[in-house]
């Protein structure tokens, strides 16, 4: 009977290991590959992604002084909350001189409709005038031929005829006068009330306006304006971030893009939360054009040292309002983005234009009708006086 010597025993242990290693690392390489065509090779990631929102910038409508600022940067404001007030004096005082140059409209307009209808009683008075001219005329002209009456007296009912006449003429001509200048309509519809009408609607405006309200709920950001100063239509005075209307900027190399399609569903991991938090979204659409493209001073590549430089395209993720609720995000934060590009019959480009705003607010809305009713009754008072 023969035994195996240790040497041998330790070689054949040794080259079982060996083969169960290959074997092992042959099943670990099969695994990845199978790993890698299924999951990594339909998969595109970047670390180079930041959060993006919404940034409203609140401006002045009217000229004035700052009187009351009433946020503080930090702090959540709803929609329609007052933020800021304009001295209200210069507003006030523009609308009582509206007020007035309205009531000074109908005024002078009274006085031309009622001109218009004395014109038109002295045309009534003309044409009896006219009538009882010709009457005298015809009486008189039958008794010329038989001496009854000289031919002086009835030269004279012929002029009076036409001197009527010629009354007459002038008065319808002064009434047509009159009348051209008031243009056929009422008072209330004439041109130059409705001129008034409107600078009284447009300061009664301006004077609203100087009470600055916020168009959307969010979070104050980047207040500029001080106490006191003076602010004209258009200067920047605060922004404001609805943190409930942001999303994902993810540049992805340009070789990276194959696949990646809208619709697509995408994982987000933001450095604030870390790994403990993933989001959800998908594929938003695909910029018109790279970062570069759109920079101040794009790249002149038609020069001899040209040197060629991957370029990346900002894709833009939308994320889920739950999630983005549970764990707030801040505008620039950075995030890492994975797209799932295993669906890919969506568009390349972004999808076309929504029947409904994107973006809407009413709080800029202003009650026309109300100084419209106002404007009304100080004409109406006007015409009672």
């Amino acid at each position: 009977m023969t035994t195996d010597n240790p040497v041998t025993s330790n070689n054949r242990k040794r080259r079982l290991m060996m083969l169960g290693a290959t074997l092992l690392f042959i099943l670990l390489a099969i695994a990845y590959g199978i790993y890698y065509i299924q999951v990594l090779s339909q998969q595109e990631e970047t670390d180079n992604a930041y959060v993006g929102g919404n940034l409203i910038t609140l401006t002045s409508q009217v000229s004035g002084n700052v009187q009351d600022i009433l946020v503080v940067e930090t702090q959540q404001v709803q929609a329609g909350a007052e933020v800021i007030k304009l001295d209200p004096t210069d507003a006030e005082v523009a609308q009582r001189q509206a007020e007035a140059r309205l009531e000074a409209a109908v005024f002078q307009l009274r006085e031309r409709y009622a001109s218009l209808a004395q014109y038109e009683a002295v045309i009534a008075q003309r044409q009896l005038s006219v009538q009882k001219a010709q009457d005298d005329l015809a009486r008189r002209a039958p008794l010329a031929g038989d001496q009854t009456l000289s031919a002086e007296e009835v030269a004279h009912a012929r002029q009076a005829d036409e001197d009527a006449r010629a009354a007459l003429d002038v008065a319808v001509k002064q009434a047509e006068s009159v009348r051209s200048g008031l243009g056929g309509v009422a008072l209330i519809n004439h041109p130059s009330v409705l001129s008034a009408k409107a600078d009284f609607i447009q300061t009664w405006l301006a004077l609203r306006r100087n009470v600055i309200l916020a168009p959307v709920s969010g979070y104050i950001a980047k207040r500029s304006v001080q106490v006191g100063a003076h602010v004209t239509p258009g200067t920047v005075m605060l922004s404001i971030v609805p943190l409930d209307q942001l999303w994902v900027d993810a540049n992805f190399k340009e070789s990276e893009l194959r696949n990646i399609r809208v619709d697509q569903p995408v994982k987000i991991e933001a450095d604030l939360y870390g790994s403990k938090v993933e989001y959800h979204g998908k594929v938003g659409g695909l910029s018109a054009g790279t970062g570069s493209a759109f920079s101040l001073l794009p790249a002149q590549n038609a020069t001899g040292n040209w040197v060629k430089v991957v370029q990346r395209l900002p894709v833009r993720i939308q994320l889920d309002p739950k999630e983005l609720a549970e764990h707030p995000l801040r505008i620039g934060l950075s995030t890492t983005v994975t797209v799932d590009t295993h669906q890919r019959d969506g568009g390349v480009l972004g999808s076309s234009m929504p029947l409904a705003p994107v973006n809407s607010t009413q709080v800029l809305n202003q009650p026309i009708q109300e100084a419209e009713a106002i404007a009304d009754r100080i004409i109406s008072r006007s015409l009672a006086k």
